[in-house]
C-alpha cells in the first residue's frame, strides 16, 4: 500500500467518486476537509484536538456531545477543567484511581503488547512521566532539566529541536516503570496539597518553548491532567482490542 509523507499536495483537492476505503491517516491535518454524499460507515476518528474546534455532521457540531459521552464514561473527567485549587485536587484523585484500576487489571502479558503503531500500556505510562517532567517540573517548578530518563517522547520532538539523548534507548522493566511513575504521581499530588488561588494564576512560561502562548499554573496543571485522561482512554480502547 502507498504511504504518503509529509506531502501537502492534496491540500485543496476534490476528490469525486474515489475510493479512500481502508485508508489510514496519521498526524495529519484535515481541518476544513467538506464530504458530501459519502459513505462512513466504520470510519474511526481519535483526535485529542477534537475539543479545540468543531466536527460537524449532518449539519450538528458533535463536539459537545463527544465530551459529555467521555465525561459518562469516565467521572471525573469533567474536572480536567477545573479552575480552582479543590476541583484540580478532586480531578487528579479520580484519573489516579482510574489509572489503578487499569493497571491492575492488565495481565501481565499486555503490558508490552500495543495495536499497530499505537504505544503500550508500559510505554504510555513512561509517557505521562515525561508530560509530569514536562508540565510540572518544567513548566511550573522551571527545573532547567526536569526529564528522567525513562520518559517516553512524543512523534515528532526531534525535529521540533528537542534533545532527544536524554532519553534511555533500552526499554526498562516495567517494574522500573512503575516506580518512577509513582513518584511523579507523588509529585503532583503533593504540589497539588498546598495550592492556592493565587499560585495558579501565576504565569509561567511554555516548558515546549515558543512565546504565543505563556500558560498559568493552573494551565499546566490542567494539560498533565488532559493527559492523564486522554491515554487512559488510549490504552483502554487498545487493551481491548488485545484481550
Amino acid at each position: 500500500m502507498t504511504t504518503y509523507s509529509g506531502t501537502k499536495e492534496f491540500e485543496g483537492a476534490t476528490f469525486v467518486q474515489a475510493s479512500l476505503k481502508g485508508a489510514t491517516l496519521r498526524f495529519s491535518d484535515v481541518s476544513g476537509v467538506t464530504m458530501r454524499s459519502v459513505d462512513v460507515d466504520g470510519l474511526d476518528i481519535d483526535s485529542h484536538d477534537l475539543f479545540f474546534g468543531r466536527l460537524v455532521v449532518n449539519g450538528v457540531d458533535v463536539v459537545p456531545l463527544v465530551d459529555t459521552e467521555l465525561n459518562r464514561q469516565f467521572p471525573g473527567r469533567e474536572l480536567q477543567k477545573a479552575q480552582t485549587p479543590e476541583g484540580l485536587r478532586e480531578g487528579w484523585v479520580a484519573v489516579q484511581s482510574a489509572w489503578q484500576d487499569t493497571v491492575a487489571d492488565t495481565p501481565p502479558g499486555l503490558v508490552d503488547a500495543h495495536v499497530e503503531d499505537e504505544w503500550s500500556l508500559a510505554q504510555t505510562l513512561r509517557h505521562l512521566v515525561l508530560a509530569t517532567d514536562a508540565w510540572l517540573r518544567g513548566g511550573i517548578l522551571q527545573v532547567e532539566q526536569p526529564f528522567h530518563e525513562i520518559g517516553q517522547v512524543f512523534t515528532g520532538a526531534a525535529d521540533m529541536g528537542f534533545d532527544t539523548s536524554i532519553f534511555r534507548t533500552d526499554p526498562p522493566t516495567f517494574d522500573e516503570v512503575l516506580a518512577v511513575r509513582a513518584e511523579r504521581q507523588q509529585l503532583v499530588t503533593d504540589f497539588l496539597a498546598t495550592a492556592t488561588p493565587e499560585l495558579l494564576a501565576e504565569e509561567r512560561a511554555n516548558p515546549w518553548g515558543g512565546d504565543d502562548w505563556r500558560p498559568s499554573v493552573g494551565d499546566c496543571l490542567r494539560v498533565i491532567l488532559e493527559e492523564e485522561w486522554a491515554h487512559l482512554r488510549y490504552v483502554r480502547r487498545d487493551l481491548a482490542l488485545l484481550r
